[in-house]
């Protein structure tokens, strides 16, 4: 229960960026702000309707960590020259948008596969292009929030049908565990 309350509450989160003010004056604004929520949405709404627990608790692992390390990164680099946006407002290091779209691109990649993934990947670089020309973010801030995506979902997915060996350290014992997901 008390997971199914979390996954919702992250999913509400990610609706709010597709209400953004700013976005009814440009559409390619919107369609950013759009496809930030619709692509980890996806992510989750493929696990689930594949019946794919595991794949559902890889996407909560994933979303979180990745959205609380970028915000602990933009709190921490706000203070400093790569916190400043090219337009002059704050809170621009790494990017949140491409942040929580190459999150939801990673996990569909690693998780089911190419054919979900390339979709993914190029909808994160299209929101990725209009930060850097409608001037909400420079090019490092978007490059940086995409390979801090990467690396977390490499952390936390695995393939839908893997096979894993991982190492298990215990308090009187040492050994490995395998494993494999079908």
């Amino acid at each position: 229960m008390i997971r199914f309350l979390i996954t919702w509450a992250i999913v509400a989160a990610l609706g709010f960026y597709a209400v953004t003010p700013a976005a009814a004056n440009d559409a390619n604004v919107m369609a950013t702000d759009i496809l930030t929520g619709a692509v980890p949405l996806t992510g989750l709404a493929v696990a689930y309707f594949k019946g794919d627990t595991e794949g559902q608790k890889q996407w909560l692992r994933n979303t979180c960590v990745n959205q609380g390390l970028t915000s602990a990164l933009r709190l921490s680099f706000n203070e400093t020259s790569l916190g400043e946006r090219p337009d002059g407002d704050p809170y621009g290091f790494p990017s949140g948008h491409v942040a929580a779209v190459m999150s939801g691109a990673t996990f569909l990649d690693m998780r089911y596969g190419w054919k979900w993934g390339v979709p993914a990947y190029l909808a994160s670089a299209y929101v990725a292009y209009v930060r850097v020309d409608e001037d909400q973010h420079h090019w490092r801030d978007v490059i940086a929030s995409g390979v801090l995506s990467y690396g977390v979902a490499m952390l936390f997915v695995t393939p839908e049908k893997a096979t894993y060996l991982a190492p298990i350290i215990g308090p009187d014992f040492i050994g490995l565990r395998w494993g494999r997901s079908f």
